[in-house]
């Protein structure tokens, strides 16, 4: 028996590629990896609409921001005023009582405040007036008594009662009588007084407001009583002169251990 073998064709060679350099690690990932039997998560890719583009619109130019600087109540903090050459600006009264205090501080003397009050140029007591009950007779309505404060001007009125319903108020003027207002007077009692009790009269009390900036060396305020009663008008004017106060001020020397907290709060 022969056996016949036959050669195997021969089979041409696998060439074997090495496998590609892997990337180096991130600085730090090593330190921050940890150990973790989950599997390691996807980053999630948000991919833009393509209709977002058109319902945006155009992109409008930003605005540069502004600064607007306001009080607590929401006011603005500064203010332009405009003067002409003849006008003279108004200084308020605490900005010059700073400047004089911290110029009198300055030189080493004593600080003075200077306090400015209303003075009636009449008798303050009109009622102990020996004339009162003969001018209040023939007058019907009477100033009785004034007194100045720092809260204003209040008073006294003395009127005949003719009737019951009667009103009682008094024109006041700041200005020369160049513009005026009136002020009510409220009812307070009813009397009898002259001899052994004679005339029934009714008191009114009055109150005038006086402005801050009304307080200034030579202003002046006149008043005139209107009693009204029984559809007539009965007028007190001081025989035509009206009731006039002009404004004084008076000068107080500041103690030494009230001066730091004057200067402070004023």
């Amino acid at each position: 028996v022969c056996l016949i073998i036959t050669p195997e064709p021969a089979r041409a060679p696998v060439r074997i590629r090495p496998p590609p350099p892997r990337p180096p690690p991130a600085r730090g990932a090593e330190s921050k990896q940890t150990v973790s039997s989950e599997p390691p998560t996807k980053p999630i890719v948000r991919r833009r609409a393509k209709s977002l583009s058109l319902a945006a619109g155009p992109k409008k130019p930003l605005k540069s921001p502004q600064v607007r600087f306001v009080d607590s109540l929401g006011l603005d903090l500064e203010e332009v005023k405009v003067f002409e050459v003849q006008e003279h600006p108004l200084i308020p009264q605490h900005v010059m009582f700073r400047l004089l205090m911290s110029s009198e501080l300055s030189f080493g003397r004593p600080p003075e405040l200077s306090l400015p009050y209303f003075k009636p140029c009449f008798p303050e007591s009109a009622g102990e007036q020996p004339d009162f009950l003969s001018r209040l007779h023939r007058q019907r309505v009477c100033l009785d008594r004034v007194r100045c404060s720092d809260q204003g001007i209040t008073g006294t009125i003395q009127v005949l009662n003719l009737a019951y319903e009667k009103k009682v108020r008094v024109h006041y003027s700041f200005t020369n009588w160049r513009t005026h207002t009136d002020a009510a007077a409220c009812w307070v009692s009813s009397g009898r007084c002259g001899d052994f009790g004679s005339t029934e009269t009714d008191t009114f009390r009055f109150r005038l407001p006086v402005p801050p900036f009304i307080l200034q060396p030579g202003a002046a305020l006149e008043f005139a009583i209107c009693y009204h009663v029984i559809g007539r008008d009965y007028w007190d004017n001081n025989n035509g002169q009206n009731y006039k106060l002009s404004c004084h001020s008076y000068k107080v020397t500041v103690p030494r251990e009230c001066e730091n907290s004057i200067v402070h709060f004023t």
